[in-house]
């Protein structure tokens, strides 16, 4: 009878943390990073490889950083999204360009539209590494202090980016 008791109890305890685990949205995976200093980095500009661009120099303003790649299909996806958000003018996006050709970068953008003030080039993923990238694409919005305070995981959609990227955008701007 105890062997019957504790093998049910055992199956009821699977059941409900599978049941919890099918409820969690994947595209929102906590991140260490929320909260805490964005990663430094210095990268070249992917238009203009003998200009760089560093994080440092963002210090002092919200600015939304979008990792993203010419072989992402989710990346188009999002991209007039993105470009909404660029127009708008509430904070600056840039670009990161992760482990992709510069060739064929530029021509992507090109043909579907460049939202961003400036792309960084990481060929290698080293800065997608560290700020923990996952895949693209993946958005952060990092305020004056450059402390990371949200990441998307996956397309920025456009209920989304209505109803938590602009409204922490404002918030941390009147901050």
């Amino acid at each position: 009878m105890t062997r019957y008791l504790l093998l049910l109890g055992t199956f009821a305890a699977l059941v409900l943390l599978l049941g919890v685990g099918l409820s969690l949205n994947p595209r929102e995976v906590p991140s260490p990073l929320i909260g805490k200093p964005a990663p430094v980095f210095q990268l070249p500009q992917l238009h203009q490889p003998d200009k760089s661009l560093s994080s440092t120099e963002l210090q002092g303003k919200v600015w939304v950083l979008n990792v993203w790649a010419s072989w992402c299909v989710a990346c188009r996806e999002e991209h007039p999204v993105l470009a909404d958000l660029a127009r708008s003018g509430i904070a600056p996006v840039y670009g990161l360009n992760y482990k992709d050709q510069r060739d064929n970068a530029v021509a992507w953008l090109k043909r579907y539209g460049d939202p961003y003030q400036a792309s960084m080039f990481d060929a290698d993923g080293r800065v997608g590494i560290d700020y923990g990238v996952y895949g693209v694409p993946e958005t952060y919005v990092i305020d004056r202090q450059g402390v990371i305070r949200y990441k998307r995981i996956g397309p920025v959609t456009p209920t989304i980016l209505k109803d938590k990227i602009v409204p922490l955008i404002a918030e941390l701007n009147r901050g």
